[in-house]
């Protein structure tokens, strides 16, 4: 469950029309403070990555699934989006437990400051440098004075 803070915050950039990527990028966020914190840890900044923005659709965050995902990605990018519409709130104790449980075995250096720009590294490689300059210019004209 998302902390109280993370949900205002996604709220306060809907509310400011800000891009459902933008709105999830908060989820990310505590996920990243989360195994900082030694909550837990993950395999990859990846996985920690994917699973912020799992919780981000689950919270109502209208964030389809990139071009490029596997379908298995997809489909659960649908489930996690379905799940925000019906509001089920209902948990297996058991299941929780162990991804908790399996989380905590995992390293915690997936949030390390080089574990994050390396992954920043790789994901802005793959895009072009149009794409990467329509980006900046679009944060250079919204960012605030």
């Amino acid at each position: 469950m998302p902390e109280k803070e993370t949900l205002e915050r996604a709220k306060k950039d809907k509310r400011e029309g800000k891009a459902p990527s933008t709105q999830a990028g908060e989820f990310v966020r505590e996920e990243i403070e989360h195994i900082r914190e030694g909550k837990h840890g993950a395999r990859s900044t990846k996985q920690a990555i994917s699973i912020g923005l799992s919780k981000a659709r689950r919270a109502g965050v209208e964030l389809p699934p990139s071009k490029t995902s596997s379908k298995a990605t997809k489909e659960q990018a649908k489930r996690d989006l379905r799940k925000a519409k019906s509001g089920s709130k209902s948990k297996s104790t058991k299941r929780s437990r162990a991804t908790r449980a399996a989380l905590k075995r995992e390293p915690r250096s997936a949030a390390s400051k080089t574990a994050l720009s390396r992954q920043a590294h790789k994901a802005a490689a793959k895009r072009s440098a149009a794409s990467r300059s329509r980006s900046a210019k679009k944060a250079a004209k919204t960012r605030k004075k």
